[in-house]
């Protein structure tokens, strides 16, 4: 055994067995909390929310598009709430861009209906011009029913599965066969189909929500503003208004060219109606249950599952080598090094003791002992001495364990099936309140090791780790809301949310931070180290240059990231090709994140010991830096990932990505780059303890 309870790796260690033994199984979900159950003719209703592309970060809730129909704020099917009533949101829902409404739409369950005018909306140029450039970017919508989001179906190519992708196009776009240019169609009919069982209870329950949306042109139409055959094919509504030929022959003075995209420079007045129907059917679905009703949205995920296998499989084989290194080094090298030593050397030492002289007496039994050593063992009286800047060591490190609580936690609820699709935004809302909670691991830990360091002001202490991280995050995202304001996304957060997380943070976290400090720099012991520490640093040797900072370092980061970036794939393709936000193999990510645990640990004690065989006892800040250096390599995949993967377009929307890729960069870093200094630290007392003679 390297490590103990009583060791500073105490719960980190037992967190990562239990991370390890959760992750055994296959994750499952739980689909909701309640089911509910509707009767014939009762109203069902339908909340609007946002639309989104892979093509950018950039949100935008759905009743700010000025081309749409607004809300009437008529209520429907009892509601106590018009059109247009804002839904409560939790902080993982705003967090992600949310903006969920009350509609104009009125579904019953059970009655069909053919075809319902929803209304005629005048567009002017600028806002058509608007139109076409979220359709080229291939922005599609998001409706919820019955907590269920819009879905358009799909099948495999053999027609064995069926699967569902969450949103529908906003419209779509082809080439002109006469003048070879780019045309733009808005879908301005929606064919929603939901799919429902009876329930054992009574009633029926909602299994599936689909919406097949369709452009019709606005001529040959009834007077309620229906097509006169919904069925039949049509030609699609063009977002086009013809140009002001004689502003433009005014403004050219009469020139034969004129420019094609002239005429949407500016709003003339002139206007372009849009009339929007629906169309509503209910299918009975006896192959679905209520409780399986998500795993349509996940089929697509299962596909890679051999994929999942094998980077679980690439881990292990690496980890299990690092393990092999990591015995080979504990059982032959270091123990075989103490074990040679022999009792001989003891009484040797004893007998030297007798004999010392008047003007030797400075000099420690330790040195004597170790006179003729080489390698790790010189470093006896300086491996302990406290590193430089061990004011900033500490609350990194208290940091890095509130994150691993955080992470931790996330992992198991999503495991246990608590944080589930059904849940929307609780995984972010919880990993906040977690992350809060957690203030006080962050304060202990960075308290008590400012103790162990000789640390005296421990409330100056206690600030750095309440403010540094979170304060540096908290400033990053207020820029970044900035220039996401500024394109009146709904992806910026509100300003009563930048206040409610500031109160979150300074009200609560603090505090608790606070608290767990006081605990462990007043109530704690320091960790006691077994051996002296030397009133005169010895000089560190050349060191190799796979040793050197920050070469060493980056070089061990690679076997992390050998590990993590299959799995990497499939977390990037989630977050940012596919933004429903419905990944769900948490059984495999849990299996990868304790293998990666484990190997962060194998890693750096081999990179310890290899430092301190090359005597030099500076391991302090390279343990926590060997830890971390795989985030380098996940940042520099990240820039990968953006120039070979994403089609993102935009200024801000390649901010948003790298900001939000060194960020969670940083949090990885923070996070191993603990648990690699634990592991270092654990190791080294453990090593040195085994030589100490009372």
């Amino acid at each position: 055994m390297l490590m103990g309870l009583s060791s500073p790796l105490g719960l980190g260690v037992w967190t990562i067995w239990l991370l390890s033994l959760v992750s055994s199984s296959w994750a499952f979900y739980i689909p909701g909390y309640s089911v509910t159950r509707y009767n014939d003719n009762e109203p069902i209703p339908l909340l609007v929310n946002k639309i989104f592309s892979d093509h950018t970060q950039l949100q935008y809730a759905y009743f700010d598009l000025p081309f749409v129909c607004p809300p009437s704020g008529k209520t429907h099917g009892g509601s106590p709430f018009g059109s247009g009533k804002s839904i409560s949101l939790n902080l993982g829902e705003v967090l992600r861009g949310d903006r969920i409404m009350t509609s104009d739409f009125e579904l019953a369950m059970g009655k069909d209906v053919e075809c319902q005018s929803l209304c005629t909306r005048e567009v002017s140029r600028s806002n058509v011009k608007w139109a076409r450039q979220l359709i080229k970017e291939n922005y599609v919508i998001e409706w919820i029913v019955d907590n269920l989001p819009g879905a358009t179906s799909f099948v495999t190519v053999d027609r064995s599965r069926k699967y569902y992708a969450s949103g529908f196009k906003l419209g779509y776009r082809d080439i002109s066969p006469a003048t070879g240019q780019s045309r733009y169609f808005i879908n301005n009919h929606f064919t929603i189909i939901i799919r429902y069982r009876r329930a054992p209870e009574g009633g029926k329950v909602i299994v599936g929500f689909e919406v097949y949306p369709k452009s019709i042109t606005a001529d040959d139409r009834k007077e309620n503003g229906c097509p006169t055959d919904v069925h039949k094919d049509h030609s699609g509504l063009g977002l086009y208004i013809a140009p002001d030929m004689s502003r433009l022959q005014e403004k050219y003075g009469g020139l034969s060219y004129i420019p094609e995209e002239d005429d949407e420079e500016e709003d003339d007045g002139t206007t372009l109606k849009i009339p929007y129907t629906y169309s509503v059917y209910f299918r009975e679905e006896n192959k679905v249950d209520w409780s399986n009703r998500w795993d349509l949205y996940f089929t697509n995920q299962e596909d890679g599952s051999m994929t999942h296998w094998l980077a679980i499989i690439n881990s292990l084989i690496i980890s299990t080598v690092l393990g092999v290194t990591v015995f080979v080094i504990w059982s032959r090298t270091v123990q075989g090094d103490i074990k040679g030593r022999g009792d001989g050397a003891a009484d040797d030492r004893k007998q030297k003791s007798l004999t010392h002289v008047e003007n030797d007496a400075d000099m420690s039994s330790e040195d004597e002992s170790f006179e003729d050593s080489t390698g790790w063992k010189l470093l006896h009286g300086d491996v302990f001495r406290i590193p430089a800047y061990s004011g900033l060591l500490a609350p990194l490190v208290g940091s890095g364990m509130q994150l691993l609580f955080m992470t931790t936690g996330l992992l198991l609820l999503s495991c246990l099936g608590i944080l589930n699709p059904s849940f929307r935004g609780g995984f972010v809302s919880v990993g906040m309140g977690l992350f809060v909670f957690a203030g006080l691991f962050s304060g202990y830990f960075s308290g008590r090791l400012y103790k162990t360091f000789s640390g005296t002001s421990w409330r100056k202490n206690t600030l750095i780790t309440a403010l540094l991280f979170p304060g540096l995050t908290f400033f990053l995202m207020l820029i970044l809301n900035l220039f996401v304001w500024a394109q009146a996304s709904s992806t910026a957060m509100p300003f009563s949310t930048l206040i409610g997380l500031l109160a979150l943070w300074l009200l609560i976290q603090v505090p608790l931070v606070y608290i767990g400090s006081w605990f462990g720099y007043v109530r704690a012991s320091p960790w006691e180290h077994p051996l002296k520490t030397n009133a005169i640093p010895r000089q560190i040797p050349i060191q190799p240059w796979y040793l050197r900072s920050p070469t060493g370092p980056l070089l061990t980061g690679l076997i992390p990231f050998a590990v993590l970036f299959i799995e990497l794939l499939f977390v990037f393709k989630n977050l940012w090709q596919d933004k429903t936000g419905y990944y769900y193999v948490f059984g495999f990510l849990s299996a990868v994140s304790a293998v990666l645990m484990v190997t962060v640990i194998e890693v750096t004690v081999i990179a310890t010991y290899s430092q301190l065989c090359a005597e030099n006892y500076h391991w302090w800040w390279y343990s926590f830096l060997t830890g971390g250096s795989s985030a380098f390599w996940i940042f520099i995949y990240c820039i990968w990932y953006y120039i070979f993967k994403l089609h993102v377009t935009g200024f801000v929307s390649s901010l948003l990505f790298f900001s939000y890729s060194f960020l969670s960069c940083a949090v990885y870093g923070l996070l191993t780059g603990t648990v690699g200094f634990l592991t270092a630290y654990a190791f080294v007392r453990r090593v040195y303890g085994a030589i100490k003679v009372d």
